[in-house]
This record gives C-alpha cells, structure tokens and sequence, in this order.
C-alpha cells in the first residue's frame, strides 16, 4: 500500500513512499532497543546537547520545513512557521529543564535514608496526527529522548514527509542510529506493533477510534499508554465580558490551524444579555474571512487537510440540519478546486440533535445562548469530551470560580484554549487521558524508583 502527499490545495498527488515490510519494521525496532541500551547510561548534560541541536536545526530550516507542513495539510504558510518555532521552543525547554524535573526526590523516613530515581522505561511507540506535524511530535519525542528513552513514530499518513524530515533533523543532529526512528507505515498495523514486547509504552494523539484500539492493544499488553484524543470545547462570554476582543479571540479560537485543532472554540457559549451582539459581530467577522491558497500571505482560511475532511464535515453540517439545526453562515464547500470549506455557524443545536455530542473539526463553529452564567457551566460540561475551555469575564476572580466548575483538564480565562512548552497539555472524559508539556509531560513514561538505605542493624 502506497502512502501520499495529496496537496488539499489542489488535491494532487505531490509524492508517493511504499510502506515498510515487516522485515524492516522488526529491523527498526531492534535498532531503537539497541540504541536505548547505550542512550540510557548518558548523562543528561550529554542528551540536552542532541536537544538544542535539534531545536537550532528546526529553526535553521524553519522556511523550508513549514512549507512542507502547508504542502501536506494545507496549514496557512504563517501559522506553519509558527509551527516550527513552537516545536524548536518544546526541544529547548526540555533541553533546559529536563535535568531539574528528573532529579532524585528525597524522601524523609523514620530512620535511614531514601530517594525515588527517575529512570527511563525502554523504547516507546508515538502514533502522532496530521494537524500539527511537527509540534505534537516534539512534545511527544524531546522529553522521552531527555529521559533516556528511544523513540518510534508512527506520523499519520497524510504527512509521510514531514516524518521523514523530522527522522533527518535528529539524524543531523548527531542522534545515534535507532535513537528516533520514523516509520513509514498505515495506522492499521499500528495496533500489532504496539503488542510487540520490546515497545515499553505508546503515546497516541488522534480519534476516539484509533485511540480505543490502541489503548486496548496496550491494556492486553499490560503496558502503559497516554492519550489525547478529541475535544469540543466550550467558550463562555459572560454578560460583562469586552465584547469586541472576544470576538476577535472567538474567531481566533475557531479558525487556527484552518479550524482543525483538538482545542479550538467549537461551541460557542454566550449569555442572553450579550448573545444577539456577539453573535453579530461574531458573523460579520466570520463572513469577512479570506479564503485562499495557504502559500498566499492574504489568506486567513486555507483548506482543510484532505478531500475526505471536508466532505466528511459538510456532511455533519448537513446532517446537523436535518435534524433541526439552523445555518446562520456558510454551510457549503467554497466553489474551488481544494477541500476548502466556507466559514460556517450553526445556531440551534439541541440535545437532541445527534450532532451535538460530535466534534466539528474544522471552520464551523455552533452558538448556543443561555440565560445566565450557571447555565453556560451546565452547558459547557454537557459533552462527552473534556479537553480544554475558555471565560471571557472582565471580573478574573469569576473566571476563576467558572473555570473550576469546568470538566475539562485545561480552562483559560479570557484567552481560547492554547498551548506552550511550559503549559501542561491534556484532558479528560473521553478527550483522553495523561498529560505532555511542562514538568507533568516528563512524568509519563519514567520509572520512578524507591532506593531506600537503611542503617545495619540486627534485624532480631
């Protein structure tokens, strides 16, 4: 089976790679186990110097890589720069901080002495996402080779050369053979892989789907897995929010990344005092949207990252409509060759409606209004996701109090959910579960030993 870049700009095939035999998959994880043998008795002076030549690397070839990005998943060419600079900032974090977050703990008993050592686990499988190509790889793989373990990706395979200039970064960098590997492989083999007893942990960012059936290969495998999953994610604006910049966050929250990120602001939640003013002004901003080749720098709306997404999403649109849904904007592919979508709103979606408990992975945003702020909590946690969310309020302590009383592993107030090397990044429900980024993000796939020292003594 042959695995593609399809440019969704103009949904051509750009190159075409053959998956790896079975063989070559059994030869590349017996070179990364290889490679954890040695990488595990370095020192962390000596793994955060291969960090920072990674991260200068990134931001070296950062033109080229994030034209790469754009190329294979339709990223506005800006915003895939962006891309890059963020995954070099999560290299370099960990470069720098690795040290002090995996430092021996003292532990204080009744007699005697005792630590607990963080020591790394082995080689690890990465099943990663089209979305963000080169981030989510970085916070998977930077605090993981820190720690003293080896990495295999297994990148989605719509990007097949993003994961293969990722392998090359390391490998510039002076990064032992087998350290990272890349592996050109369909998501369906990944499963089996997982099983396989020289993969110690997985790590998996993408659909419900996929991360069911490789949490239950992990689970059988009595070895542990992280995962973030999907999110539908509330934006609250409360009566006394400034209405005008949240407006403008409201329509950075659902557009970033050509609104195909698992944080964006895909319910939008206002409150009856302000709801016909946001919801106006929403849609005049929303409408004003230029849609256009993402290479373009006057393009605020590239398309989505592959023909089946945008059918798929105009399909729940659709679907969304005829069973009672009302479309206020777009609703309708844009009349271009590309999967490109028109910047649509949907107002309401009731319970009821089966579209309601799904998440729009795309430019479509649902508005819903509210009586008062304790229904906007109530509505916000009435999803079977639980990722991130978002108060707008010019009162930070009520914020605060909201953001509390949201089932979500992120809140943000008065910003939508977003992400940053030293921002812990995960959820709950069924977003998933386990934490990357920050000091929680190194704390997954380590073992944390006990050494207790005890005095001798006669033990009678």
């Amino acid at each position: 089976m042959a695995i593609q870049t399809i440019n969704p700009t103009t949904n051509q095939v750009v190159q075409s790679f053959e998956e790896m035999t079975e063989p070559a998959i059994d030869a590349a994880v017996a070179q990364a186990a290889t490679a954890f043998e040695a990488w595990k008795t370095t020192t962390y002076p000596h793994r955060a110097k291969l960090l920072r030549r990674v991260a200068a690397q990134l931001r070296a070839q950062k033109p080229a890589l994030a034209r790469l990005v754009t190329l294979e998943m339709g990223k506005l060419l800006a915003q895939a720069e962006g891309e890059i600079e963020l995954s070099a900032n999560i290299v370099d974090y960990y470069a720098e901080h690795g040290a002090a977050f995996l430092a021996d703990q003292p532990l204080h008993p009744d007699h005697g002495t005792a630590l607990v050592r963080h020591s790394p686990v082995g080689v690890l499988l990465g099943v990663e996402p089209w979305n963000f190509p080169f981030y989510q790889v970085a916070r998977f793989a930077a605090p993981n080779l820190m720690i003293g373990n080896a990495v295999l990706v297994k990148h989605a395979s719509s990007v097949p050369q993003c994961g293969i200039a990722i392998e090359r970064l390391l490998r510039e960098a002076g990064a032992p053979a087998g350290l990272y590997t890349n592996l050109l492989i369909s998501g369906r083999r990944a499963d089996a892989l997982v099983t396989d007893l020289r993969i110690k942990g997985v790590s998996l960012t993408g659909s419900e789907a996929a991360g069911a059936s490789v949490a239950a290969a992990a689970g059988q495998s009595l070895k542990k897995s992280v995962l973030e999953l999907g999110g539908s994610d509330a934006f609250i604006v409360l009566e006394d929010a400034d209405i005008d910049r949240t407006v403008d966050w409201a329509v950075v929250g659902r557009i970033n990344n050509n609104g195909e990120c698992c944080v964006a602001a895909k319910r939008l939640i206002a409150v009856e005092a302000v709801a016909d003013e946001f919801l106006r002004k929403f849609t005049a901003k929303m409408a004003a949207l230029r849609v256009g080749d993402p290479l373009d720098p006057a393009a605020e709306l590239g398309p989505l990252s592959s023909e089946a997404a945008a059918a798929g999403l105009v399909e729940q649109v659709q679907r969304a409509v005829h069973n009672g849904a009302t479309v206020v904007l777009g609703g309708q592919r844009v009349a271009r060759p590309g999967a490109f979508m028109a910047p649509t709103i949907l107002t309401d979606l009731t319970p009821a409606n089966p579209v309601f408990c799904e998440e729009l992975f795309g430019p479509v945003a649902a508005f819903f209004r509210v009586p008062d702020e304790a229904a906007a909590i109530a509505l916000a946690n009435d999803s079977p996701f639980g990722l991130g969310g978002s108060v707008f309020t010019r009162d930070v302590a009520r914020g605060q109090r909201v953001a509390d009383q949201l089932d979500t592993g992120m809140v943000f107030v008065n910003h939508p959910t977003w992400t940053q090397a030293d921002l812990p990044f995960g959820g709950t429900k069924r977003s998933g579960y386990g934490r990357e980024l920050a000091g929680l993000g190194i704390e997954e796939f380590v073992n944390k030993k006990l050494i207790r020292v005890s005095a001798l003594i006669d033990p009678f």
